[in-house]
């Protein structure tokens, strides 16, 4: 009891500062307090901050960012008084303190945003997101980075330093001085958006995607059509949207496609289309003959979930159509990431069944006509000069011979596929369903006929409990890799939110600040510098004003405890 009571003092003696998220590589923090000038200098290599190089697309990156990052400073900066001791006189006097924050220098060794030759094509794999803060007591802040991108990271960082005074007059920090050297673990930290089992508007995507930098989350997975809708505009293949959106107006346009992808590559964020097969296609109303199974009954024979719908293994047309699609959509996603998700998730041999050139669902038949699709889908998508996504079920389950120097398995059956294909030589992300799936844990949405309803009948969903934080920031993408070769091979970490009972009006207080814990172990580490488990207590109180700044910035996620817990020192919720 005693060795528990002088742990719980010495976490309590952790003040409000080092509140920072995902926590820096190595962060040094003072006491002393700073008024931030509304007129303050900013400068880029040492001239003005116009001189900072356009980015593509006619964008003016960094400085649009540093607009962005004085607007939140200024405008959108929140009073901390619910995570500070109740009815405390905790904020510094107006006009105390050391003085201003007067003069904020931008230096940036490199030129590009990402690794790629074009500055509105991001890699992951080739993005350099290290950045250096110092801020002096005398009121001095530097931010330094090789990439754009890295500067975009310092950024927000800097962002997390401030408060709002309650007076409404002025805006502080009680940190300085200020020393961060920051970089990531891992390079893909991401969330996925399925927009086709419902429509989400533009707006919801770009906020999603604000809500990602803040994180300093680098990917957007768009799983953008499924059985449900295609909401995809394809103007070489005009009938897929307009046969199969919900209704007109709600399609993304090719406008709308280049809107969102500038708009995640000016903040750092590669957006990552997902067209889902040779499962999960519904297009049958647009292109009849194509393909299998679509909205067939028993559902559960064919799919995982109503209306089911798969193209079809060994046929021409299909090929033709899917290089129509491919050469209509990918030169308009290629100039802003370096990878495309062909799918590939739960794919039933019984569709074939109902294919009648043949009525199969024998494996043995149906893999080399899988492996032959693969080969053609994927061959198109490096003829375009992109990489592959895969779900791991095409490898796993279907045998796929996929090159492991130019294919990504996306994993989610858990922490054992992770290590059966990073071991296997590919790179993986982990998107583990036991501790990533954000959807779960909600109760069933499927109807239930009233003869198979009980007093007892749970109604839960098939992937209970839900994930709280708790359980996202306790998963470790590198968990019985540790020290091998192999866990180099596990390049990031995914959370999901499948769509079934999620909406754009919905989504932010599923996601968050839940996605948050899933970005400061990809960012950070699930260990620190000294090989140690990072303390989810002392997480808990940072995770709660990261989730204020959110808030305050228009994402309104969900709180993660009362508010006595948060006002009160760590320990008085044990």
């Amino acid at each position: 009891m005693l060795s528990k009571f002088l742990a719980l003092l010495a976490l309590a003696a952790i003040g409000q500062v080092n509140a920072i998220w995902p926590i820096p590589s190595s962060l040094s923090t003072g006491s002393d307090v700073l008024f931030i000038s509304q007129d303050i200098q900013v400068t880029f290599n040492g001239g003005a901050l116009s001189s900072a190089s356009s980015g593509g697309g006619g964008r003016s990156t960094i400085p649009d960012a540093v607009a962005r990052t004085l607007d939140t400073i200024l405008k959108k900066g929140f009073t901390p008084w619910m995570l500070r001791e109740a009815n405390s006189d905790y904020e510094p006097a107006i006009g105390s303190g050391k003085g201003k924050v007067k003069s904020l220098a931008l230096k940036r060794a490199g030129k590009e945003a990402g690794g790629s030759s074009s500055s509105s094509r991001l890699d992951f794999a080739e993005m350099d997101e290290s950045y250096t803060l110092d801020l002096s007591s005398s009121g001095d802040a530097t931010i330094a980075a090789n990439s754009t991108v890295g500067l975009l990271r310092g950024l927000e960082t800097f962002t997390q330093l401030f408060y709002k005074h309650s007076s409404g007059a002025a805006v502080y920090t009680d940190m300085a001085p200020v020393s961060i050297r920051d970089a990531p673990v891992m390079p893909y930290r991401a969330l996925l958006i399925d927009v086709a089992r419902h429509w989400y508007e533009v707006a919801d995507i770009k906020r999603t995607i604000d809500g990602l930098a803040m994180n300093k989350l680098n990917v957007l997975h768009l799983h953008i059509t499924d059985t449900q809708s295609w909401p995809l505009e394809i103007p070489a293949l005009p009938l897929l949207a307009e046969k199969h959106r919900y209704a007109k107006g709600l399609t993304y346009s090719p406008a709308d496609l280049e809107d969102i992808q500038e708009y995640g590559a000016a903040r750092g964020v590669q957006v990552i289309l997902e067209i889902d097969m040779p499962g999960h296609v519904g297009i049958e109303r647009a292109y009849p003959g194509l393909s299998n199974a679509f909205a067939a009954q028993p559902w559960g024979t064919y799919c995982a979930e109503p209306p089911c719908g798969s193209l079809k293994l060994n046929n021409t047309d299909v090929y033709k159509f899917l290089d129509t699609l491919f050469d209509d959509l990918l030169p308009r996603t290629a100039p802003y990431s370096s990878y495309f998700h062909t799918g590939g998730d739960e794919y039933k041999a019984s569709n074939s069944l109902l294919d009648p050139a043949l009525r199969t669902d024998d494996t043995s038949v149906l893999k080399p006509l899988l492996h032959a699709f693969l080969q053609h889908v994927h061959g198109k998508i490096r003829q375009h000069g992109m990489t592959p996504f895969v779900w791991e079920e095409m490898v796993g389950q279907w045998g796929a011979p996929l090159p492991t120097n130019d294919t990504i398995i996306q994993t989610w059956f858990g922490a054992e596929s992770v290590q059966k294909y990073a071991r296997a030589g590919y790179r993986v992300i982990d998107t583990s369903y036991d501790a990533y799936y954000l959807d779960c844990g909600r109760g069933s949405w499927v109807d239930y006929a009233d003869s198979a309803v009980s007093p007892g009948t749970t109604f839960n969903s098939w992937c209970d409990p839900f994930k709280n934080w708790h359980i996202v920031y306790n998963h470790d993408p590198f968990a019985g890799l540790e020290g091998s070769a192999a866990a180099k091979k596990v390049v990031g970490g995914e959370v999901a939110l499948w769509s079934e009972t999620i909406d754009g009006a919905t989504f932010d207080q599923i996601a968050w600040p839940r996605a948050s814990a899933g970005g400061e172990i990809w960012w950070s580490g699930r260990k620190d510098a000294s090989g140690n488990l990072r303390s989810q207590y002392h997480a808990r109180p940072r995770l709660a004003e990261m989730r204020e700044r959110m808030l305050a910035r228009g994402i309104v996620g969900g709180t993660i405890a009362p508010g006595f817990c948060l006002q009160s020192e760590l320990g008085a919720c044990v």
